[in-house]
């Protein structure tokens, strides 16, 4: 079976006051895979995802989705075709309760009733081990727990897309083992872009990686292949 192109970028470039945070940068994630980008602080990571996902306006260069020019359109269009992102610093809304925050992601996508929308809540937060907190305040529980709602509040949107960017930032040890089993899940049922400093958590969920120095890319290959790579070794694994 022919592999199909879910997102696509092509000469991707975003100047701030004549400086380039992100430098002509072509990039291709193919549908169903788990991708990950990774590189040095100020490498641009942030910058380019925010491209790709409407939050940032790009300079040069244009993206598409699913066969289509989304260049133009805003965050929350690309959100409706089927993009999920969760941020660096957590989003959720602090003051409801973390079955309130996943029932206002779930609402985006189910319209036919209350009932659809609880049983979309009790299966995330199922899947990111909130079960227990479902009445707790969000802006009571830890930071860790924090990003796992707001995955969860991404999660419940049914993405076709989805963006991680720091996802383990905050969690313990036994939380990121979990998060590595729920990428493995999700994986059969989305597309996963992953911005993470974690390596062995890069490691050990990306089918292939693409490496951002300078705004530039630096490599491109299987976990094994970016290993390996002399260049990323100088750049940015031989100084973790």
């Amino acid at each position: 079976m022919a592999t199909v192109t879910l997102l696509s970028a092509k000469g991707l470039s975003k100047n701030y006051a004549g400086l380039k945070a992100v430098s002509n940068v072509d990039f291709e994630l193919p549908q169903g895979q788990v991708r990950a980008l990774i590189g040095p602080n100020g490498a641009g990571k942030t910058t380019f995802v925010g491209m790709l996902s409407g939050r940032i306006e790009s300079s040069e260069g244009s993206v598409v989705f699913d066969g289509r020019d989304i260049t133009a359109l805003p965050a929350h269009k690309r959100m409706a075709m089927g993009m999920a992102y969760t941020f660096q610093i957590t989003s959720v809304f602090s003051n409801l309760s973390v079955h309130e925050n996943v029932a206002l992601a779930a609402r985006r996508v189910i319209n036919d009733g209350r009932a659809a929308v609880n049983e979309c809540v009790a299966r995330v937060l199922e899947k990111v081990n909130l079960t227990d907190r479902a009445t707790q305040i969000a802006g009571d529980l830890s930071y860790g727990h924090q990003r796992l709602l707001e995955i969860g509040m991404g999660l419940a949107q049914s993405p076709r897309l989805f963006i991680l960017d720091e996802p383990t930032q905050g969690l313990a040890e036994s939380e990121i083992d979990d998060f590595i089993e729920l990428i493995a899940e999700l994986s059969q049922q989305t597309t996963i872009l992953l911005i993470e400093h974690n390596m062995d958590v890069v490691m050990r969920t990306a089918h292939y990686i693409t490496v951002l120095n300078f705004g530039e890319v630096l490599a491109n290959g299987t976990p094994d292949d970016i290993r390996a790579n002399e260049a990323v070794q100088a750049a940015y694994l031989g100084t973790k």
